[in-house]
């Protein structure tokens, strides 16, 4: 059975735009893991009418209703009372929950008494499954009345998402006949559009596996989901989906269920037993930073040069200044000489470098925002890649040239042609 779900988000400080509704976010990209359909996220703020009605309009359009909030100890914490009313369930103590509440502040707030309103937390819906809280003090509730399955959650993000993970997709699990399985195919080098116009007629017909285009910052994502009685036979009808789709779209794949491109060139470089650098001038230290965030880097990454003036660019890098003078800091032999400079500096197998126009205006030689040039020096030679970014944004441009920069290195570790 398909199941579509519903997110209300309870926070008068979300409508107010003093925090961003994080949890959504999460919450929707997990239950697209699941096969389960999203239609609609609300926002509502800390009044009991105001959420009555909300909650009634989406029982009427989903099956399942989640919703994040309003679950603490204070006056304007009413999420349950609400819930409980509109599905005519009765709030009963449940005991187990408030030990575990005293348990909480005993060990985290010895020095601080648990005040008499904690044990609001503890009122519960009678006959409801208790979704218990291991990273914070207020539980989580999930139950089924005519035919809608409700699940509250702590607002907190930490807690959230942990709650989210580990209490309600065992739950969710269960109300499917059968697994979920999903696989995602990565790209870089495509536009949604294009992967879509391709894929148009497939996407519509297919219905168990289904596909479903994802458009990332400078890349794309092709998310096949199967549902079937076991995870093997589910990926049994996944694979073959997989194999075609990772034939049609050849080079533009750089890995399937993988967290990112940068993810992807450290695991080869550490399956190849190679070091890496970067000398970085527009997307200052961006690259760096990108594959330094992930565990086990030091393993492969050397280091780098962010060589901003051109006189770093020749001090410490050894670009001749001769090519700075003729061609100018952005241009196809200064990338090249950057990462060329940058093998040498560091001691590193292989190195990229960019040099571009990150904006808001065009440099002194008239080069346009979003023109940018990534190089790749290794033993075997030096290979320049061109860019024009239709952009304005200085993230997005710096975001995306980093992005070539490391499918630069992709397509060379993986012996794909260099362009």
């Amino acid at each position: 059975m398909s199941h579509t779900a519903e997110l209300i988000a309870v926070g008068t400080e979300l409508l107010l735009g003093n925090i961003a509704n994080t949890d959504a976010q999460f919450i929707s990209q997990g239950l697209s893991a699941l096969g389960i359909n999203v239609y609609y996220h609300t926002v509502v703020g800390d009044n009991p009418d105001r959420l009555r009605a909300a909650v009634e309009l989406a029982r009427t359009r989903a099956d399942i209703l989640i919703t994040t909030g309003g679950l603490g100890p204070t006056c304007d914490d009413l999420t349950k009372n609400v819930l409980a009313e509109c599905f005519g369930k009765r709030l009963v103590f449940h005991a187990p929950s408030a030990r575990r509440i005293e348990d909480y502040f005993r060990k985290l707030h010895s020095s601080r008494p648990m005040t008499e309103n904690n044990y609001q937390q503890a009122m519960l819906p009678e006959g409801c499954t208790v979704l218990d809280n291991d990273w914070g003090t207020a539980p989580g509730v999930a139950f089924e009345a005519d035919g809608v399955h409700v699940i509250m959650l702590p607002g907190p993000p930490r807690e959230c998402r942990a709650m989210f993970t580990h209490r309600a997709v065992p739950y969710l699990r269960k109300l499917s006949d059968g697994v979920i399985v999903s696989r995602t195919l990565k790209l870089f080098g495509i536009g949604e559009s294009s992967m879509e116009a391709q894929l148009r007629d497939e996407m519509n017909s297919m219905t168990n596996p289904t596909l479903a285009p994802y458009a990332k910052e400078g890349e794309c994502e092709l998310r096949i989901t199967a549902h079937a009685a076991d995870e093997a036979a589910a990926r049994a009808l996944i694979d073959p989906v997989a194999a075609e789709l990772r034939a049609r779209f050849g080079p533009l794949v750089y890995g399937v269920d993988v967290p990112s491109l940068e993810a992807a060139v450290l695991a080869l470089l550490r399956e190849k037993g190679l070091t890496f650098g970067t000398a970085e001038s527009c997307t200052g230290g961006l690259i760096a930073k990108r594959i330094t965030d992930l565990p086990g880097a030091s393993a492969a990454f050397r280091g780098g040069v962010v060589s901003y003036a051109a006189q770093v660019k020749h001090d410490l890098l050894g670009v001749d200044q001769a090519l700075l003078d003729r061609y100018g800091a952005v241009s196809e032999p200064v990338a090249a000489a950057m990462a060329e400079g940058a093998r040498r500096a560091l001691g590193c197998d292989i190195a990229v470098a960019s040099t571009g126009v990150a904006g808001p205006d065009p440099d002194e030689r008239g080069n346009p925002v979003g023109l940018v040039y990534l190089a790749l020096a290794a033993p075997e030679g030096t290979w320049v890649r061109r860019t024009e970014q239709n952009l304005k944004e200085r993230p997005r441009i710096r975001h995306i040239a980093a992005s070539h920069a490391f499918d630069l290195a992709r397509r060379y570790l993986t012996g794909l042609e260099m362009k």
